[in-house]
Parts: C-alpha cells; sequence; structure tokens
C-alpha cells in the first residue's frame, strides 16, 4: 500500500496585510509505503516527518489537522477498497521544535490512535508567540479487510494547519 500526503503551497503573489506578516505553513513527504500484507492483516508505518513552521511571530496558536481518503486499487469498488474505518493514525509526541509554546500531539501514543473517518487533529501549539517549528512522525495503522483483492492500494492523506 502507498500513502502520499499533500499540503498547499503558499499562493505566489499574495498579499499579506502588515498585522499578519509572516507566515504559517505545513512541510509533509510526497510519499509513503506501508509494505504489503494478506488481508486480515494489520500493518502500520511511520508517514515522514511533517514540519509547522510559524513565522507570524505575534500568534500564539495554530492547530494542524489530518483527513484521508480510502485506499483503493484498480479504480476502486467492491474488494478493492479499504475505508477509513480500518485504518488509524498517530502522531506521537514532537520529533523536534524550535522557538517558545507548548505544543500538543493529537495522539500522543498507539492507545490513542483515531479513525481518520472524518478530519482530526494532528498536532497544535496552543500558546507562546514567536517564530517557532513543530515536526512530527506519524504512524498509520491498516487493517486490511479479508474481503480485498491484491493490488496496489492508495490513499491520499492531507495535513493542513490553521
Amino acid at each position: 500500500m502507498a500513502v502520499s500526503g499533500l499540503a498547499s503551497p503558499a499562493q505566489a503573489g499574495s498579499l499579506i496585510p502588515a498585522a499578519l506578516a509572516g507566515a504559517l505553513s505545513i512541510t509533509v513527504p510526497t510519499s509513503a509505503s506501508l509494505g504489503a500484507a494478506a488481508p486480515g492483516v494489520t500493518i502500520s508505518g511511520q508517514l515522514g516527518t511533517i514540519q509547522v513552521s510559524d513565522t507570524r511571530g505575534t500568534q500564539p496558536s495554530w492547530t494542524a489537522t489530518v483527513s484521508a481518503t480510502n485506499f483503493t486499487t484498480g479504480g476502486g469498488g467492491v474488494g478493492r477498497t479499504v475505508d477509513t474505518t480500518q485504518f488509524s493514525y498517530w502522531s506521537g509526541p514532537a520529533t523536534a521544535t524550535t522557538g517558545a509554546g507548548t505544543r500538543v500531539p493529537g495522539q500522543l501514543t498507539a492507545a490513542q490512535a483515531q479513525h481518520l473517518i472524518g478530519p482530526r487533529t494532528a498536532f497544535s501549539k496552543t500558546s507562546g508567540t514567536a517564530v517557532n517549528t513543530t515536526s512530527w512522525n506519524p504512524t498509520l495503522i491498516v487493517t486490511i479487510p479479508l474481503s480485498v483483492t491484491a493490488g496496489t492500494y492508495q490513499a491520499t492523506i492531507t495535513h493542513t494547519v490553521l
């Protein structure tokens, strides 16, 4: 199964009011592979480092969210889809930080993993100001249903920050 992450790039030539100088951005790996497994088996793997960079300087908080599409192969359909109810995400702790502030993982441990049936909080910064960065390396856990056919399954895992 292959997993790819997407982030929205900043729009070139956008106007930023002086009061909002600086930027809040997120970088994600372009793809990750969880490997191969038979139906009925649960597999997991880390997606790679996600990093939020906040150069706004005056904003004390931000929230990064994660969402996903179903895993599909061969165009999807019966026996070719692994629904989001079959996979879970956990952010784990911060792997690196710079600047001041309190960072809160959305799911600190595997026991707190959440199904990606809708957007979930991946990480947040709840206090502090000044320029800062926060990185984490989340894990995706997938239970492969007994009813799926063999193939290479792909999904899109999307991280956003506000």
